[in-house]
C-alpha cells in the first residue's frame, strides 16, 4: 500500500473521470472542446504506458486505455521553443524560422555561425487560437509560453492574450520557472501573469491545475481551447517532499529511471491530468472534449547518463541530434470515435496537431495561413489506428549548437531509416529504426544508395521551405570552438 500513496488521489480522480459511458457521442449540434496537454521535457519512456520502471502515471496511463497511444510519436525540434511555435501554427521550424528555444546558446568561436532566426511568434501567422475564434471558440493557454523575447521594448506585444488567447495564466518570455515553489521568484525572475493568492510553498503545477480548474468552470457550455503547457518537467528539478520520500525507496540498481525528485515531478503532472479529466466529467462536458497529451522535446538525458531521466533503448536526448532528443509520448482521446487502449506506429509529428484539431472543430482556418501548413489531418489513424496517412516523410532542422551536443543539423525520417546530415563537416548518418533503435549502426557505407536517395528528399524539402542554413564563421577557434565568452 506504501507505494501507491502518493498515486491514490490520481487513481481515483482517474477513475471518475472515466466511469461514465465514454463510447457515448458527442451532445448532437454541440462543437468539440480541445483540451491540449504538453509536458515540458518529457521522454519517450517517462510513462508507465511507455515503459518506465520507476515512474508513476496511473491518469495518464488512464487516458491511453481509453485512447490512442502512438509509438513513433515526435517533437518538431530537439528544443522547446521551435515545437511550441509548431503547436501553435502546424508549420515545421524551418519555415517559421524559430529554430530554437528563445534565446539560445552563444556559441561565438564554433566553426559555424547561426543563422538570423527568429525569436518570437511573429504575427503574420495564424495561431491555433485565433484560428478557431470564427467558429465560436474560447481559448485559454496555461504554464509556459516562451514564443517571446526577453527585454525588447515590444516583447508584450507577442504574449498569448495576443495571439488569440482570452486568458494567459502563467505563460511569458521564461523558458523555465525560477522556483517550482510559491511565489515562483528568483532575483528579477518571474513567471508571467499569475492570478492573486497562493501561500508558501504551494507546487506550481498544483496551482496552475487550481486555476485551469477555475477557467473550466467559467467556459460554461461554450466550445473551449485550453492549452495547457506544463513547466514541469524541466530544470530545476524540484518535487514536492512527500512524492520524493514516496519514490527514493523504489529506486534499485539498474533500473533505467533512478531519479526520485524527477519521479516526483510526474506524479505531479499526472495528478493534474487526473484532476482535469474529473472536472471535464463533473461539468458534463467529457464526453464532447478531445484530450492531446505530448511533450515537446525528448528527455533531458544529459550525454546518456541517465540524469535527470534516461531514455534507453534511444540514444541520447533533448538538444542531441538523435531519437532521444525527438521521439516522445502522444496520447489523443476522442471520445465516442478512438477505440479504447489503441496504439499506432504511425509516425506523427507536432505540425499535425494544428491541421487535426481545425479539422475535428470543423473550423476553416485562414486561407493564407493553410496553405503553408506543412501538418496532415490525424483523423483517419484516431478512428483506424491500424490506417496510414500516405505520408511521404517527416522532417527536423536544426542549424544551431546546443549543450547537450547538437551541431547544426537536418534530419529526415522515411519508412523505417532516419537520416541526419551534419552542416559543419556535411556529414550523414543513416540508421533503419526498425532493426536498430538506439542508433548504432550507420548504414550510409552499406547502402549509399539509400542515403543518396534521403539527402536529395532532405534538401528538396529545406529548399521547399526555405530553411536558413548557417555559415562560415570567420571567429572561429579550432582550439576551443564552444566555448563562450
Amino acid at each position: 500500500m506504501k507505494r501507491c500513496l502518493p498515486a491514490v488521489l490520481a487513481v481515483i480522480l482517474a477513475f471518475t473521470a472515466c466511469s461514465s459511458d465514454e463510447t457515448a457521442p458527442a451532445e448532437p449540434g454541440k462543437k468539440l472542446n480541445f483540451l491540449v496537454l504538453l509536458v515540458d521535457d518529457l521522454g519517450w519512456t517517462d510513462l508507465g504506458v511507455y515503459g518506465s520502471d520507476l515512474y508513476e502515471t496511473p491518469a495518464i496511463d488512464q487516458l491511453a486505455a481509453d485512447g490512442v497511444r502512438f509509438t513513433n510519436a515526435y517533437a518538431a525540434c530537439t528544443v522547446c521553443s521551435p515545437s511550441r511555435a509548431a503547436m501553435m501554427t502546424g508549420k515545421y521550424p524551418g519555415r517559421t524560422r524559430v529554430t530554437d528555444w528563445i534565446r539560445g546558446h552563444q556559441k561565438p568561436y564554433a566553426k559555424l555561425s547561426v543563422p538570423d532566426w527568429t525569436m518570437r511568434l511573429e504575427h503574420s501567422h495564424v495561431s491555433l487560437a485565433e484560428a478557431l475564434k470564427p467558429a465560436g471558440y474560447k481559448a485559454a493557454h496555461v504554464g509556459k509560453w516562451h514564443l517571446m523575447p526577453s527585454g525588447e521594448p515590444d516583447q508584450d506585444d507577442y504574449m498569448p492574450t495576443r495571439h488569440g488567447f482570452d486568458i494567459n495564466i502563467g505563460g511569458n518570455q521564461q523558458g523555465a520557472p525560477p522556483t517550482y515553489f510559491h511565489p515562483y521568484e528568483r532575483g528579477e525572475r518571474t513567471l508571467g501573469p499569475m492570478p492573486p493568492g497562493g501561500q508558501e510553498g504551494d507546487y506550481l503545477t498544483d496551482r496552475l491545475t487550481d486555476e485551469a480548474l477555475k477557467v473550466l468552470d467559467g467556459f460554461g457550455d461554450d466550445p473551449f481551447l485550453m492549452y495547457f503547457a506544463y513547466y514541469n518537467v524541466h530544470t530545476p528539478i524540484m518535487a514536492k517532499e512527500e512524492d520524493v520520500a514516496h519514490f527514493k525507496p523504489l529506486v534499485k540498481p539498474g533500473m533505467r529511471h533512478t531519479n526520485p525528485e524527477y519521479a516526483g515531478m510526474i506524479a505531479s503532472v499526472d495528478r493534474s491530468v487526473g484532476r482535469l479529466r474529473a472536472k471535464l466529467e463533473a461539468l458534463g462536458v467529457a464526453s464532447r472534449t478531445v484530450i492531446i497529451f505530448t511533450s515537446d522535446n525528448g528527455g533531458l538525458d544529459r550525454h546518456g547518463s541517465g540524469d535527470p531521466t534516461g531514455n534507453k533503448p534511444l540514444r541520447d536526448g533533448k538538444g542531441s541530434a538523435y531519437e532521444g532528443g525527438v521521439r516522445v509520448p502522444s496520447i489523443i482521446y476522442w471520445p465516442g470515435v478512438t477505440p479504447k487502449g489503441a496504439a499506432s506506429s504511425e509516425p506523427i509529428i507536432t505540425v499535425d496537431y494544428y491541421p487535426t484539431i481545425l479539422s475535428m472543430a470543423g473550423a476553416a482556418g485562414d486561407p493564407g495561413h493553410n496553405a503553408e501548413v506543412d501538418g496532415v489531418n490525424l483523423t483517419p489513424v484516431l478512428r483506424d489506428p491500424s490506417a496510414t496517412l500516405g505520408r511521404d516523410a517527416i522532417y527536423w532542422h536544426y542549424p544551431h549548437y546546443h549543450n547537450m551536443g547538437a551541431r547544426p543539423y537536418s534530419a529526415i525520417r522515411e519508412g523505417d531509416f532516419r537520416l541526419v546530415e551534419f552542416y559543419e563537416d556535411g556529414r550523414i548518418e543513416m540508421y533503419n529504426l526498425k532493426n536498430d533503435i538506439g542508433e548504432t549502426k550507420d548504414l550510409v557505407e552499406e547502402m549509399p544508395g539509400k542515403a543518396k536517395e534521403l539527402t536529395a528528399k532532405l534538401h528538396a524539402w529545406r529548399d521547399s521551405v526555405k530553411a536558413q542554413s548557417p555559415s562560415p564563421n570567420p571567429n572561429y577557434d579550432p582550439e576551443n570552438p564552444l566555448r563562450r565568452e
